[in-house]
């Protein structure tokens, strides 16, 4: 297949090995590397079709694009390196023919502790991640990038995703998109504590009711709490960066 797969990568030792293994048909990988300490470059080394790049973290938006601008070919499939490309999507891809105006919609199957969530938005979820560069791109976010595209097709079969291994990685993440979220809105949206609690206990509302956590057990609980603190922690970030603004 003439598709370029591009993974952006940090510290991914416990996940990489089997996202690089689903995309071994592939000719070619290029991973662009943002300052991992771990294994994930040995890793990628293993992989004869994967090409090695490293970057400063610019913006996961601006990465996205510099990555697909290394790539040989002009198809580019963007990939996380926690996801994996089911076999049946494989087979759709090789199948299909694509179309350069068409951005390609994936359905993600999101995974905590060994099992499939159906809850809390996280079991109706469709991604945008294969596209012509000659014809789009993705927009300029510091965080939740998407492709600027008008037109999409959806595909059949899944990328198959898990994004959170320990307790450690839900407060890592918290941490980091939190803080992006308040310099990407910094100065542009309004904040305080007021609307940092509103919109924190209406995401707790929204995940456990709305999008039917509670019918997850403890891992819908665990995620609602999650989507609230980081809603909470990323306006509140947000009041305390628009006072340097002012200031």
């Amino acid at each position: 297949m003439e598709i370029s797969v591009c993974i952006l990568t940090k510290n991914a030792e416990r996940t990489l090995a089997s996202t690089l293994a689903s995309v071994k048909t592939f000719s070619e990988i290029i991973l662009l590397d943002n300052g991992s300490t771990d294994a994930t470059l040995h890793i990628s080394r293993q992989y004869p079709n994967t090409k090695i790049h490293t970057s400063p973290f610019i913006g996961f938006g601006p990465l996205r694009n510099y990555a697909a601008s290394l790539a040989t070919h002009d198809w580019i499939l963007a990939l996380d390196s926690d996801e994996i490309l089911s076999q049946d999507l494989i087979l759709e891809l090789q199948a299909i023919t694509l179309d350069p105006s068409y951005s390609y919609l994936f359905p993600r199957h999101n995974f905590l502790y060994g099992k499939r969530v159906r809850g809390c938005g996280w079991d109706s979820e469709y991604i945008a991640r294969l596209y012509h560069r000659q014809y789009t791109h993705f927009c300029h976010s510091q965080v939740h990038e998407s492709l600027v595209s008008k037109k999409y097709f959806k595909m059949k079969f899944p990328i198959l995703h898990t994004p959170y291994h320990t307790t450690v990685d839900f407060l890592s993440k918290m941490q980091s998109y939190s803080s992006l979220f308040a310099e990407q809105h910094q100065g542009k949206k309004k904040s305080s504590f007021g609307i940092a609690l509103a919109h924190g206990s209406f995401a707790f509302f929204r995940s456990l009711l709305l999008k039917k956590g509670i019918f997850c057990g403890t891992r819908g609980w665990l995620i609602s709490f999650y989507n609230a603190s980081t809603t909470f922690y990323k306006y509140l970030k947000l009041e305390e960066y628009n006072k340097k603004t002012n200031n």
